[in-house]
């Protein structure tokens, strides 16, 4: 049995997919519905049983899960503009510790998803060989006390993975608000108005919409968790990126190629809250994946982009 935790989630609900698309359906999902449109990503997957996130701790301390054969947690509060510390700190940190424990007390394999937010403003790179890192925001500081966490208490008896997920985007992550992708918003934004906003830049090193990011399409990072589950001989804290940095006017012309229309950029200030802890520049360093044996290419950022918006995004509930 392989759990999923946040397999309603974006990332999480693509991960049971990519398990489904290889045979696999005896999963067990754990996630938090609420009255979100989350509960849509699990329509047409396979999965034995689906648990409250709340109840799964005490479920697993039980022992009534037989089976286990790994667990894929990606379910922990994703918003990087989340400013309650205590839930950070319980939901992304003491949450995931409870979990790590256990498997390294069965020794059940143990992938779960960091974050590039670890690396704060970059300015010492996006190595996934540094730890001594500064994160710009509390989530990225809850990401990296987990990833801490782990080094300190992981031995070679059981395989324990952390994934730096860059800029992920793709289908599934339509409930995610002002998190979602900028291909969600800007696709959105194109059908109603006919053009896109982007923020202006406060950095004089780089023009307004020339903000790089290393984006990476969702199915390709769903590629790197099923690497990871069939080589469990490898363990250790990866960046999941593409290892180019692309800019968000690249993304938006991307778009607006894959809907044929010319494209037209509107830039607006930056938000307050934002000022301070934007990141503008992430490129992931990916020569540690390489050296696990990882060598499949990544979609072109156009490529991913064109899939997301033709086969996705122009076809799905979009609760907008």
């Amino acid at each position: 049995m392989i759990i999923v935790t946040g397999g309603a989630g974006f990332i999480g609900s693509n991960i049971v997919k990519g398990l489904n698309d290889i045979g696999i359906k005896n999963i067990i999902i754990v996630d938090k519905l609420r009255n979100q449109n989350k509960w849509k990503n699990l329509v047409g997957l396979k999965f034995e049983d689906f648990i409250d996130k709340d109840a799964f701790l005490d479920i697993l301390r039980q022992n009534k899960i037989p089976h286990i054969s790994a667990i894929i947690h990606m379910g922990a509060c994703s918003s990087t503009t989340e400013t309650d510390a205590d839930y950070l700190m319980q939901n992304n940190f003491k949450y995931s510790k409870k979990i790590f424990l256990y498997c390294k007390r069965r020794k059940i394999p143990l992938i779960y998803a960091s974050s590039a937010a670890t690396y704060g403003d970059g300015s010492q790179g996006y190595d996934d060989a540094l730890f001594d890192l500064k994160p710009l925001n509390m989530y990225g500081y809850s990401k990296k006390l987990f990833d801490d966490y782990m080094r300190e208490h992981f031995d070679n008896s059981f395989q324990c993975v952390g994934l730096k997920f860059f800029n992920v985007f793709g289908p599934n992550e339509y409930h995610k608000g002002t998190m979602a992708s900028m291909v969600f918003h800007g696709y959105n934004q194109i059908v109603k108005t006919g053009k896109v906003k982007l923020f202006k830049s406060e950095n004089p090193n780089f023009k307004d919409g020339e903000q790089k990011r290393d984006f990476i399409y969702v199915k390709d990072a769903v590629k790197i968790v099923l690497f990871f589950l069939h080589n469990k001989d490898k363990s250790g804290i990866f960046n999941v990126g593409t290892g180019i940095a692309r800019t968000f006017n690249d993304m938006m012309i991307a778009t607006f190629a894959a809907l044929k229309k010319k494209p037209n950029i509107d830039y607006i200030d930056m938000p307050e809250h934002l000022r301070g802890k934007y990141q503008y520049f992430t490129q992931a360093k990916m020569d540690k994946m390489i050296k696990a044996g990882y060598t499949q290419a990544f979609y072109t950022l156009e490529e991913g982009v064109t899939d997301y918006v033709q086969n996705y995004l122009k076809k799905d509930f979009l609760g907008v």
